[in-house]
């Protein structure tokens, strides 16, 4: 997702500071993303 990389083992790490958002993405796919705090304000 947006602001998301993806380490060697798998792992999921925010590159910015923010709030995380869970979201679909089809039937069965879900994506995972950070948005800054201000953006989720408005």
């Amino acid at each position: 997702g947006n602001n998301v990389m993806v380490g060697k083992d798998d792992t999921l790490f925010a590159v910015i500071d923010g709030a995380v958002k869970y979201e679909r993405k089809g039937k069965s796919k879900k994506q995972v993303s950070v948005y800054p705090v201000e953006s989720m304000l408005g």
